[in-house]
């Protein structure tokens, strides 16, 4: 009975058949309807498919063409999309840079990608929210927290090891040490409120 093992109890895979125009329009419309999406990662992600898969058509496959119409359909909305991506890594706590980086890397426009990492205001806030998530500065347990006895900061190594967490997270230089700096959980609050976004 053969159960698809070879001798070594890997399963074989199964040969795929190459793409045409009628199948990479079905993958195309399979991708928008389970992903929310931009326009260059649906373009990344079929060139990908016909390069694992191989092409078998009598015209070129027209990838951008494909695509274009997924965003001329509303299939792909490259603004929502940058919007809640961004949203949804402020929330996590990431800043500005990591944002950017990311939605650049999702194919979004540049003016996309400044709307969608958030104002002053909202940076602040995504970088308390990181830090209170990894417990760095004022929301330190003390646990392993050594404080300098002279003046009641963190030791100066473990803030520099703090302070590159945030700054790894896509946080500004000056807001990650303000936040690590903050005297306790309060002041880190009146930080936040303070930014004007105006």
């Amino acid at each position: 009975m053969d159960n698809g093992d070879d001798r070594g109890g890997r399963r074989r895979q199964k040969a795929t058949k190459p793409l045409d125009s009628a199948r990479l329009n079905e993958l195309a419309l399979a991708y928008v309807a389970r992903f929310a999406t931009s326009a260059g990662r649906l373009n990344a992600y079929l060139t990908r498919k016909i390069r694992e898969c191989g092409w078998d058509d009598v015209a070129a496959p027209d990838v951008p063409a494909l695509v274009e119409a997924m965003v001329g359909r509303g299939y792909v909305d490259d603004a929502g999309f940058a919007l809640a991506r961004g949203a949804g890594l402020m929330r996590r706590g990431y800043g500005a840079r990591r944002i950017a980086q990311t939605l650049t890397r999702d194919g979004i426009d540049a003016p996309l990608v400044a709307q969608a990492s958030g104002t002053v205001h909202e940076g602040r806030v995504a970088a308390l929210q990181f830090a209170r998530r990894r417990r760095l500065g004022p929301f330190g347990s003390g646990s392993g927290q050594s404080a300098d006895s002279r003046n009641g900061r963190l030791d100066p190594a473990l803030r520099a090891r703090q302070v590159a967490a945030m700054v790894r997270a896509g946080h500004p230089f000056a807001t990650a040490s303000a936040l690590i700096d903050a005297a306790d959980e309060g002041a880190a609050q009146e930080w936040v409120d303070e930014a004007d976004d105006a």
